[in-house]
């Protein structure tokens, strides 16, 4: 089969791999219908040393149930899935919480030694616990939303469930990347009265606008804090969802949080620090987040998918065949697509 290889920064290529099969008793083989590039994707892309035997790509898909293992007892062959972007067998303590993200027999897609979501086929660890059937079919209109609540949907969402985000609050959402515009639509959804977008591009805005941000700010550093302030009274937002990762981005989410306000962050660090750690401490501010427990919110967010209330599917603005994903990281690298999918 065919599947997506990352060899080191800008080195991204289709090749052939090993058929994925079944291994363990609790497995599902998934045969790719839709897949994603993530903007977690594109760390690598910018900065993954060069190697021989490279990695395999791609944590959000979905997919037609090909075959199942001997304990598998929730699925059938034909079904249509949504599969998280970590794998989690759904009965261990922490996925009893909620947690999948950190589920003890659990792990994430690709690698070195697991089938990437940018591929033909995936073998599925711990079935039971991981995929969702969808009552849908694979040529189905929303199928660009559906595909989101396996990462970015539930990335933002966790950002506004960690950033406390209630009805009449003020919530402030760090980044225009397809994770942030999501938070937008998450933090509407739980009832945020105000809903400021921190970013600067003219398409992303649009969007940001069209999901219920209410104001824009495209200043960056010490600007785009004081005019936050601005619009919050100069008391700043009761909650902030930090959607890039960087230090500039942590810094800007905490300074704009008010006192006793929290911070979501869901950006995937990129220092081995947090920034503005002081400000945080004397404001007491919660900071709270990490790698969103998509599975916990997937069966949450799918109806709001099927009944129209949210169309998060309209982040994708690229989509292309396997061949050409390393088309769609170059597009999305250099900033010509919000999030690319895969369409086999």
């Amino acid at each position: 089969m065919r599947a997506t290889i990352m060899y080191g920064a800008g080195d991204v290529r289709v090749e052939q791999v090993p058929d994925a099969r079944l291994i363990q008793p609790t497995d599902a083989l998934v045969v790719v219908t839709r897949a994603a590039i993530c903007g977690s994707d594109l760390w690598p892309y910018k900065k993954m040393p060069q190697t021989d035997g490279g990695r395999r790509m791609g944590h959000e898909f979905i997919g037609r149930v090909e075959a199942i293992g001997s304990e598998v007892s929730t699925l059938k062959v034909g079904d249509l899935v949504a599969a998280p972007f970590a794998w989690s067998d759904g009965t261990c303590i922490f996925c009893q919480q909620g947690l999948h993200t950190s589920c003890l027999h659990g792990g994430f897609w690709g690698g070195t030694e697991l089938d990437g979501g940018q591929g033909e086929a995936v073998r599925v660890p711990q079935a039971d616990g991981t995929l969702v059937a969808l009552p849908v079919g694979p040529d189905h209109a929303l199928m660009p939303s559906l595909l989101t609540l396996t990462d970015v949907m539930a990335t933002g969402h966790h950002a506004a469930r960690s950033a406390q985000v209630a009805k009449g609050r003020i919530a402030a959402v760090v980044g225009d990347g397809a994770v942030g515009l999501c938070g937008v639509i998450a933090a509407k959804r739980l009832g945020a009265e105000q809903i400021i977008l921190l970013g600067r591009h003219p398409a992303r805005i649009a969007l940001a606008r069209a999901f219920g941000a209410t104001d824009i700010v495209s200043e960056r550093g010490d600007e785009a804090i004081a005019r936050v302030m601005a619009l919050t009274g100069g008391l700043g937002a009761h909650s902030v969802l930090e959607c890039v990762g960087t230090d500039q981005a942590t810094a800007t989410a905490i300074s704009v949080a008010r006192p006793g306000g929290a911070v979501g962050r869901v950006g995937v660090p990129q220092e081995a620090l947090m920034a503005a750690a002081l400000s945080s401490f004397m404001k007491n501010v919660t900071i709270a987040g990490g790698p969103a427990p998509a599975r916990a919110y997937i069966e949450e967010l799918l109806p709001d998918v099927l009944e129209g209330r949210i169309e998060p599917g309209r982040v994708f603005d690229w989509t292309g065949g396997l061949d050409q994903v390393p088309t769609g990281y170059k597009a999305m690298n250099d900033r010509e697509a919000i999030k690319a999918m895969i369409s086999f």
